[in-house]
């Protein structure tokens, strides 16, 4: 089975659509996404529509509960008091210009999800089993993975988050991050996202990365008055 995954979107349709676009040239049976989907950029309705009018399976990341229960925090682990400051202002943009109906969505959302493929034991979850705004940073010893996730059970664990895509394996169980379509840490601007395959119990990633008008979706940033920190993270 092949399957994509896509995790924080963060309201940029623009990365969005182009991802989406690419996956629709791929033999791909199914899109999870991993959370995440609002904050920072210009365009939180129109991401959510475009998540629901595909029917793509979604859990809800720390911005999605956030902006669907109207929290004044958006729940990140901030190194300093200006990006703690430039997170408040996103997530209170966010909530204000997130439509109640989309708001419930959002808040509705699964914490986390279950999956059987070809006897794999799948866990979806946003940060870490623990807790949605946790960090699974792919730099982690394998001690430290192996703490962060001894409570639960799972052949395969798909997190989202820390927007930088990887693969490891500790203890024989797989740890995958697809990495951020709307908001790269990754090292350039482009979207990226994951293939999954999983065929005669040998599991892999292929991370794909997507060109898009990034220079839109920041000038949209912009234009609706949100600081222009936000679109220059875009540049990666």
């Amino acid at each position: 089975m092949r399957f994509a995954i896509i995790s924080d979107i963060h309201s940029n349709i623009h990365a969005l659509c182009a991802v989406l676009a690419d996956i629709d040239k791929q033999d791909i049976e199914r899109i999870y996404c991993l959370g995440d989907n609002v904050g920072y950029g210009a365009f939180p309705n129109e991401v959510v529509a475009e998540l629901r009018g595909r029917e793509i399976i979604a859990i809800q990341g720390n911005y999605d509960e956030s902006v669907g229960e109207e929290l004044i925090t958006c729940g990140c682990d901030f190194a300093d008091g200006e990006s703690a400051r430039l997170g408040e202002i996103s997530n209170n943009w966010s909530i204000d210009n997130t439509t109640d109906e989309n708001k419930e969505w959002l808040r509705n959302l699964p914490r986390d999800l279950r999956l059987q493929v070809e006897n794999v034991n799948i866990l979806v979850v946003h940060g870490s089993p623990r807790k949605n705004n946790e960090y699974l940073h792919r730099y982690l010893s394998e001690a430290e993975l192996i703490e962060a996730t001894s409570a639960v059970d799972f052949d395969v664990l798909l997190c989202g988050h820390t927007h930088q895509p990887y693969h490891r394996v500790a203890k024989g169980r797989h740890i995958i991050n697809p990495g951020s379509v709307g908001k790269p840490k990754h090292g350039n601007d482009n979207a990226v996202y994951g293939i999954i395959e999983i065929k005669d119990d040998r599991i892999t990633l292929t991370s794909v990365e997507v060109a898009y008008s990034y220079a839109e979706a920041a000038a949209a940033i912009i234009a609706a008055g949100l600081p222009e920190q936000f679109a220059e993270a875009l540049k990666a």
